[in-house]
C-alpha cells in the first residue's frame, strides 16, 4: 500500500475517532481543577455559602455584595501560608483579589457542607 494511501485512511480515521469524541464527550461539563488553588475554590463553590453578620455589616458598610463574592470564587487566590488546611474539623482559608486599587480579603471556614465566612477586609495596595 502507497504511503499516500496510508495517510488518507489514518486522515478518514482520525477525523471520526474526533467527531465521535465531541459527540460523546461534548455535552459534559468536565473541568481541569488541577492546581490546589482551584481545588479549593470549586470545593467552596459547590457548598451552601453562610455569612456571619460581621461580614454582611463589613460589605454594607463597604458598599460589596455577595455577588462579588461569587466573583471572588471564581478568579480569586487562596493564600495557603495564611490558611488553617489541617483544621480538625473544618479547615480555614484565605481567599483575596483584587477589586480597582484594593485587594478584598475574605477568611472562609470550610465544612463538609458548608462554607461560612467568618470575616472580610480591603486591604490597600
Amino acid at each position: 500500500m502507497k504511503l499516500i494511501h496510508r495517510i488518507g485512511y489514518f486522515s478518514v480515521g482520525l477525523f471520526f475517532g474526533i467527531i465521535l469524541l465531541l459527540f460523546f464527550l461534548g455535552g459534559k461539563r468536565a473541568s481541569c481543577d488541577y492546581t490546589p488553588t482551584d481545588r479549593v475554590l470549586k470545593n467552596i463553590r459547590t457548598k451552601s455559602r453562610a455569612y456571619s453578620p460581621e461580614v454582611l455589616r463589613y460589605f454594607e458598610t463597604n458598599n460589596l455584595d455577595t455577588a462579588r463574592v461569587s466573583a471572588i470564587l471564581e478568579t480569586g487566590d487562596v493564600d495557603f501560608d495564611r490558611s488553617n488546611t489541617e483544621g480538625d474539623p473544618c479547615n480555614v482559608y484565605l481567599i483575596y483579589d483584587e477589586i480597582n486599587s484594593e485587594t478584598l480579603e475574605l477568611q472562609i471556614e470550610n465544612c463538609d457542607s458548608l462554607a461560612t465566612f467568618k470575616t472580610a477586609r480591603l486591604v490597600q495596595d
